[in-house]
């Protein structure tokens, strides 16, 4: 490039200034104003008119020392200066070469400064400078196209230099930099070096006006669309307002609204205040439609709506017994609550549990009891809820949220007293987002849910008024505060006498209609209906039976369309089978002979009672019992306690003490998938084990129930009802039940408990007696000792 053979040195008047830098080869007018700058300046004037400029550090300073002014600044001339009116001078100067400060003196009023001005022994442009021109000015016009205050055709011609220096400076003085920035680039005296920083500097500040660009883009557009929006708006309200439909028009109507939704105080004065907010915000905004969303469900919800209550106990009872038979526990028990609702003004809402098996009527009941009493009805499932927010909602804070299940159903009733029917309450589950049943202990408790509290609505709400009704199928998967609260009521399973007047009553009329039979084309006897329930049926409710039903409609139908409305179908226990097929259940217990180590049981399950058979038989080995059949831990555990009694009592059972010596025992309870457990089975394991080593047959016409201890009492059990009704379904009519279960007996209904020999017992010895086809034959004390004899050993297959 170029290089420096001597240094020029010069003694000139120097003008401080302020908010500027000045470059050489530039056209720069200012004012001078402070005294020191005038006396300079007219100094100057008097001789060559030349004077040096150097921008201050602080231009907050009037009068700046020679040490806050900056080392370097430029030799100017001045080519036109005018006095002003105020004494200001208005002066015009031409930047000719840079200099560096070497000493300042104080000169009459003003600073002169000794300069050293770098000479250059000549310029040579190489290619690589050239290049570096180009890049320079390629950045610059970049920087013009982008910057708004500046004139792209006249800045592209200033920049048309050759020399790298005047490009240099005329580029620095158009950037919009700061003082600091610009100052920098002056103290570059080099005009390669300037080129480099200055490209540097280019880019930075291209980067600064893209981002700027886009910046005010996004706000135009917004802008555009808020103004687009605004203009929409007052159009629509222009519309609205011709059509007589304004916007404050609806405001007005929401407070009407509001005023006879009968809200209490706290309530009315929180949708006041949200109907405020409503009518500050745009109509069209996110806030507005969450708002006006709200204020919606606060008066969809009802707050004194009633249903005019039917407190005629006559005309109750007489709806229930049309609807239902059987049942009398739950009718008695509604109409005592009509009775109360006479009596007391203001009575508790009651929280009713049935439980009970599948198909007993549960859930037909509540909605018999709504019509009975006269309330609306709604129902709400359940069945795998596992959402804390499914019960109370979701706060408005969530997008699209909602009130919970409960308010939502209250809306749909449209009162504030239905009954409402929590239906497959032992169904719920449980995972991350909450425990509905803890949800529910709230509003299934009449101290608390005169003030529920609804995470949308986020006010009280009283449903001490609703009638709650929940249904079950067993009680163990009920947490235990959840039925604290409520009121257990138990549906067992349908007598047979029970079926037969369901059927006909309400399952054989409904059938009818639904296939569009008249009576002239079907009939049943009431032995037919017998044969259905018996050959085709085994449950605790009435569900199959009224498949069943359905089905053989479906065929006197499809035989009225072939054949014509005069088909008349009599149905009888003899041409069931025609329509239903083959007898799905045989009752084959009269056939079947006393069997070795095969007793029967009674379960309770979910779906009513059913029968458990027993197996146990005996092989070589050395004293291991086997359990299979899918037992549970309490089962395994009774069999275990029966084994260790017999092996007690093994003298008096008439077997040796050593007997489990040489023999392995095996029980299994049939229906291996299933799974069981529970000690009511405790008296039957004993019983199946005690026949397999002494091979004496089970009375196959006796069942059994009751928990087992290792002193041979026998305890009492749950669900006698409903095992003394699977027993009679089954044809077993002889029955051992633990002698603490007496109290249980008066459930049982009068028709089964008629025809059936109920055994009260409480030892396992009576439990032996009567199961047992023949008596045990006690051994003496020196029989006893001594292996199992080969007879009673070997293997039983019967």
């Amino acid at each position: 490039m170029s290089t420096r053979e001597k240094a020029e040195v010069r003694r000139l008047p120097m003008m401080p200034i302020r908010d500027v830098v000045i470059y050489p080869h530039m056209m720069t007018p200012f004012v001078v104003g402070r005294q020191s700058s005038v006396r300079a300046l007219e100094d100057a004037l008097a001789q060559d008119k030349k004077i040096f400029l150097a921008t201050q550090h602080d231009a907050s300073v009037d009068e700046p020392k020679p040490s806050e002014i900056h080392s370097v600044g430029t030799i100017v001339s001045i080519v036109q200066s005018v006095r002003l009116p105020d004494g200001n001078i208005r002066v015009l100067v031409e930047g000719l070469e840079r200099a560096r400060i070497v000493q300042v003196a104080a000169d009459e009023g003003f600073f002169r400064a000794t300069l050293r001005i770098p000479q250059l022994r000549g310029d040579v442009v190489t290619p690589q400078v050239e290049e570096l021109m180009q890049r320079v000015t390629g950045l610059f016009e970049q920087y013009v196209k982008l910057s708004q205050s500046l004139n792209y055709e006249t800045m592209l011609n200033t920049v048309r230099v050759d020399d790298p220096g005047r490009l240099s400076d005329t580029i620095a003085a158009n950037l919009g930099l700061t003082i600091e920035e610009k100052q920098e680039l002056l103290e570059i005296f080099e005009p390669v070096d300037r080129l480099v920083r200055l490209a540097e500097v280019l880019e930075i500040e291209i980067e600064k006006l893209n981002v700027d660009r886009a910046i005010q883009g996004r706000v135009k557009k917004q802008m555009e669309r808020a103004q687009k929006e605004y203009y929409l708006n007052e159009k629509i309200k222009a519309i609205q307002k011709e059509l007589g439909r304004g916007e404050k028009s609806e405001i007005d109507e929401l407070r009407k609204k509001i005023e006879a939704a009968g809200m209490p105080k706290a309530v009315q004065e929180k949708a006041i205040q949200e109907l405020k907010r409503l009518e500050l915000m745009p109509p069209m905004s996110a806030e507005s439609t969450v708002s006006r969303n709200y204020l919606d469900w606060m008066l969809a919800v009802p707050w004194k709506q009633k249903s005019k209550e039917i407190r005629d106990i006559a005309k109750a009872e007489e709806t229930l017994n049309e609807d239902h038979y059987g049942l009398e526990q739950i009718k008695q028990r509604i109409l005592e609550f009509l009775a109360v609702r006479q009596l007391v003004k203001n009575p508790k809402g009651s929280i009713l549990c049935f439980v009970g098996p599948p198909g007993v009527g549960k859930t037909s009941l509540g909605m018999s009891i709504a019509r009975a009493t006269g309330r609306k009805f709604v129902r709400l499932s359940l069945g795998g809820v596992r959402d804390e927010a499914e019960i109370r909602g979701h706060r408005r804070t969530y997008i699209g949220a909602l009130p919970g299940q409960i308010l939502q159903m209250m809306k749909k009733a449209g009162t504030v007293n239905p009954v409402f029917l929590l239906d497959e309450v032992d169904k719920m589950s449980v995972d991350f987002r909450g425990d509905p049943s803890a949800a529910l202990l709230e509003v299934l408790d009449p101290e608390q849910n005169t003030a529920f509290m609804d995470h949308y609505l986020d006010v009280d709400y009283d449903l001490s008024q609703v009638m709650f009704i929940t249904t079950a199928n067993v009680m163990h998967t009920i947490p235990q505060p959840l039925q604290d609260r409520m009121e257990i009521i138990r549906l067992s399973g349908y007598t047979e006498q029970e079926k037969m007047e369901i059927a006909k009553r309400y399952l054989i009329p409904k059938q009818r209609k639904a296939t569009g039979l008249t009576d002239e084309n079907l009939t049943f006897s009431d032995a037919g209906v017998q044969a259905i329930i018996q050959g085709y049926t085994r449950e605790a409710g009435v569900r199959n039976l009224e498949r069943e039903l359905g089905n053989v409609c479906r065929k006197i139908a499809r035989r009225v369309v072939q054949e014509g409305p005069e088909v008349k179908v009599f149905i009888t226990a003899e041409n069931v089978n025609e329509f239903l097929g083959i007898i799905k259940f045989r009752d084959t217990r009269g056939e079947e002979k006393n069997e070795i180590g095969l007793a029967t049981g009674l379960a309770w399950t979910e779906v009513g009672g059913q029968m458990l058979a027993t197996e146990a038989t005996l092989m070589d080995g050395r004293g291991k019992l086997t359990l299979t059949g899918k037992l549970g831990d309490v089962m395994q555990e009774s069999a275990q306690a029966a084994m260790s009694y017999i092996r007690s009592r093994a003298q008096l059972l008439g077997l040796p003490k050593d007997f489990y010596r040489n023999i392995d025992i095996h029980v299994h309870v049939p229906e291996g998938a299933i799974p069981k457990d529970g000690p009511s089975a405790g008296i039957t394991l004993a019983t199946a084990i005690a026949s397999a080593l002494t091979r004496i047959p089970v009375r196959r016409d006796i069942a059994m129930t009751g928990e087992i201890t290792l002193r041979g009492k026998v305890l009492p059990i749950g669900g006698l009802k409903e095992k003394l009704m699977a027993a009679h379904r089954n044809g077993i009519f002889n029955v051992i039940v633990p002698k603490d279960n007496e109290k249980d007996l008066p459930d049982v209904p009068e028709n089964i408990r008629s025809v059936m020999n109920i055994k009260l017992v409480e030892t396992v010895d009576e439990v032996l007696e009567f199961a047992l086809e023949r008596p045990l034959v006690v051994l003496e004390a020196a029989e006893a000792v001594g292996a199992l004899a080969p007879e009673q050993s070997e293997t039983l297959h019967q």
